[in-house]
C-alpha cells in the first residue's frame, strides 16, 4: 500500500475548529425545519462511500447485504499489512546481524593477519553467521514484497467495487426510499428536548441581561459540542492511515487533545447553566429551594475566587504566549496562543454565568423559594 504523507495545515485546523460548528448548527436547524425525512439520504450515502466504502458502509446504510463483499477484502489488507510489518522487523534484525557479522569477520581477519590462536575458527563462525543473516534478509525482502503485492491486489478489488457502487448509489437510494415509508419530522422544541433528556434548566430570572447570558452559555456549549464530531473524523483518519497504509500521523493526537482542552474550558459556563458540574449532593439534595439558594449564595464566594484566578492567570499565560508567538515543541509545531486564549474566554463565560446564577438565587431567596 502507498504511504500517506498528509500533514494537517495549521490554517485548516483552526478554520475547522471555528467554522465546522457553525456549518453543523446550520445543517441541524435546517434538518429540524423539514416536514418529512427520507428513509435514506443520497449525500450521506456518498459520504459513507467515500469515508467507509472500503468496508461496505454505504451498502449497509442502504440495507444491502452485498456490503459483506468488502469485509473479507479489507480483512485481507489488514492481514497483509501485519505480515509486512513483521517482515520489516525481521529485515531490520537481519540487517543488524549482517552488520555485526561483517564487523566480526573484519576483526577475525586482523587476528589472522596477526597470527593469533583461534582466529581461523572465529572467522569461519562469523562467515557462517553472515550467510544465515543474508538468507534471513532475502526471506524478509521476499515477504515484504509478497505482502505489499497482496495488499495492492486486494485494494484494486475494493476500488473496482467502489467504482461500480459510485454509479449505482443514486438508483439504490431511490429504490430504498420507495421501499421504506417517509418519516415525519419531529416538531418538538429545543426546550422539550431538554426536558425529555432530563436536563435541568436554570432559566428562572426573566430579565434581559440574564437571558442573554444564559443564551450565550447555551450557544457556547452547543458550539464546542460539535468539536467531538471533528475528533471522530480525525481519529478515523489516524486509524486508517496507521493500520491500512502503515503511515501513522504526527499531528492527530496533538490536534485532538488541544481541541478537547479548549472544549473543556469553553463548556464550563454551559455545564454551570445546566447544573452539570460535579458536587456532593448528600445534604444539598435534601434542602428546600430557598435553602439551596442560600447555600449557593454563601459558597459563590469561593466560585468567584476560583473563576477570577483562572481569568488572571489565563491572561498572563496568553500574554506571555502571544509575546513570543509560542508553538508546540513537536514536529507539527502548532500555535499555542489561541489555545491559551480560550482560558480567558472560558473564565469570562463562567463568570458571567455565575453572575446570572447569583441573580437567580437572590430572587429565589427574596420570593421565599418561589422561582
Amino acid at each position: 500500500m502507498p504511504d500517506l504523507t498528509f500533514v494537517l495545515p495549521h490554517w485548516l485546523y483552526w478554520a475547522g475548529v471555528v467554522l465546522f460548528p457553525v456549518i453543523a448548527m446550520i445543517l441541524v436547524r435546517r434538518q429540524r425545519g423539514l416536514q418529512t425525512h427520507a428513509a435514506v439520504s443520497m449525500p450521506l450515502a456518498y459520504m459513507l462511500w467515500l469515508t467507509g466504502g472500503f468496508v461496505g458502509l454505504h451498502r449497509f446504510y442502504l440495507r444491502s447485504w452485498l456490503g459483506f463483499l468488502y469485509v473479507p477484502l479489507f480483512i485481507g489488507i489488514l492481514y497483509s499489512n501485519s505480515d509486512g510489518r513483521d517482515a520489516r522487523e525481521m529485515r531490520s534484525l537481519a540487517d543488524g546481524d549482517v552488520m555485526i557479522a561483517e564487523f566480526d569477520i573484519e576483526r577475525a581477519q586482523k587476528a589472522l593477519d596477526d597470527g593469533k590462536d583461534g582466529a581461523q575458527a572465529r572467522s569461519e563462525s562469523a562467515h557462517a553467521v553472515l550467510e544465515m543473516a543474508r538468507d534471513r534478509l532475502i526471506v524478509a525482502d521476499d515477504s515484504m514484497v509478497r505482502a505489499a503485492r497482496t495488499a495492492q491486489y486486494l485494494a484494486v478489488g475494493i476500488a473496482f467495487l467502489l467504482l461500480i457502487d459510485a454509479t449505482l448509489l443514486p438508483r439504490l437510494t431511490r429504490l430504498q426510499n420507495q421501499r421504506e415509508p417517509t418519516a415525519a419530522a419531529s416538531t418538538e422544541s429545543d426546550a422539550e428536548r431538554n426536558s425529555d433528556s432530563g436536563v435541568q434548566s436554570v432559566r428562572t430570572l426573566f430579565t434581559s441581561a440574564t437571558d442573554r447570558i444564559e443564551a450565550i452559555s447555551r450557544f457556547s456549549g452547543e458550539y464546542v459540542a460539535y468539536w467531538s464530531v471533528i475528533a471522530v473524523f480525525v481519529y478515523y483518519y489516524e486509524v486508517v492511515a496507521r493500520y491500512v497504509f502503515n503511515s501513522p500521523t504526527n499531528w492527530a493526537h496533538e490536534a485532538m487533545f488541544l481541541m478537547f482542552g479548549m472544549q473543556y474550558l469553553i463548556s464550563g459556563a454551559y455545564a454551570y447553566l445546566t447544573d452539570s458540574h460535579v458536587r456532593v449532593d448528600v445534604l444539598y439534595a435534601r434542602l428546600s429551594p430557598r435553602a439551596k439558594a442560600i447555600t449557593d449564595l454563601l459558597t459563590s464566594v469561593f466560585f468567584f475566587i476560583f473563576a477570577g484566578t483562572i481569568l488572571g492567570t489565563g491572561y498572563i499565560f496568553f500574554n506571555d504566549s502571544i509575546g513570543v508567538w509560542e508553538v508546540s515543541f513537536t514536529e507539527w509545531a502548532i500555535q499555542y496562543w489561541p489555545v491559551k486564549a480560550t482560558i480567558i474566554l472560558g473564565a469570562v463565560l463562567i463568570l458571567l454565568q455565575g453572575l446570572a446564577k447569583v441573580a437567580k438565587d437572590v430572587q429565589t431567596v427574596v420570593r421565599g423559594g418561589v422561582t
